[in-house]
């Protein structure tokens, strides 16, 4: 039988025992709207459904039904969430993933329990801007003229960095989060995307939402979006982003 796996929990989070053969989490359907099942392996749980590869497809819709899963395990523990479309062929490939990983999954349930991720989303639409966000063409051959085009072209970028950089600064003075992940793109020739993921204490989620108001004010030719709390999707160590089984 394969499984197709949604995350990784500590087994006492879902049903408060310990079980010792897989169990069925009432009341939630996974991909497929297929019924969801606790597969115990020592102090963790890894939360799956049955999957045929033989007559079952993943679908687009697949992606929302997987960080369904996740969310509603979400709210009773910690989770590890498993990548999307991570299926394990065998009960024994599960097992070996999850004994592979052990420890790692161990020291990330400690660090990330009560901890929940914020996002935010910051647009920035700026005269000042204007000039550092537009994209150079760079010219068909090379020579002087290319060179020229290519060292205007790496200010530009450093300039859209420095500015996203001192904003990001900015904002994490105003939310004061435990840890933060950033990214930063140009979405057209008048605007830039700070996409920023800030890990919390799940206690101060209300706080952490009272001080969205204050910081939209103070964030000139901005416009701000929060959403959350949602599990730490950014915080998983890089050896744990990659557990993906047979996929």
């Amino acid at each position: 039988m394969a499984w197709y796996a949604y995350c990784l929990t500590e087994q006492e989070s879902l049903n408060g025992t310990r079980a010792r053969r897989p169990f069925l989490l009432e009341g939630i359907q996974g991909v497929n709207a297929a019924p969801v099942l606790s597969y115990p392996s020592g102090d963790f749980a890894v939360v799956v459904s049955e999957y045929d590869r033989a007559t079952q497809k993943i679908e687009d819709k697949a992606v929302l039904e997987h960080a369904h899963v996740v969310s509603v395990c979400f709210r009773t523990g910690t989770v590890l969430p498993f990548r999307f479309g991570t299926i394990f062929d065998t009960d024994e490939a599960l097992r070996q993933a999850v004994r592979a990983n052990r420890r790692a999954f161990g020291l990330s349930v400690e660090r990330l329990r009560g901890k929940s991720e914020m996002h935010l989303k910051l647009l920035v639409r700026d005269g000042s801007l204007r000039d550092a966000l537009a994209e150079l063409p760079l010219p068909q051959s090379v020579g002087g003229e290319y060179l020229l085009r290519l060292r205007e072209k790496a200010s530009k970028d450093r300039e859209r960095q420095t500015k996203a950089r001192a904003l990001s600064v900015q904002v994490h003075k105003m939310f004061n989060p435990l840890e933060e992940e950033i990214s930063c793109k140009r979405v057209n020739t008048n605007g830039m995307l700070i996409d920023i993921a800030h890990l919390i204490d799940s206690k101060s989620v209300e706080k952490y939402q009272n001080r969205y108001s204050t910081a939209a004010k103070q964030l000139k030719n901005c416009e701000l979006s929060v959403s959350g709390p949602w599990p730490p999707y950014h915080f998983l160590p890089g050896k744990l982003r990659t557990v993906a089984g047979n996929s």
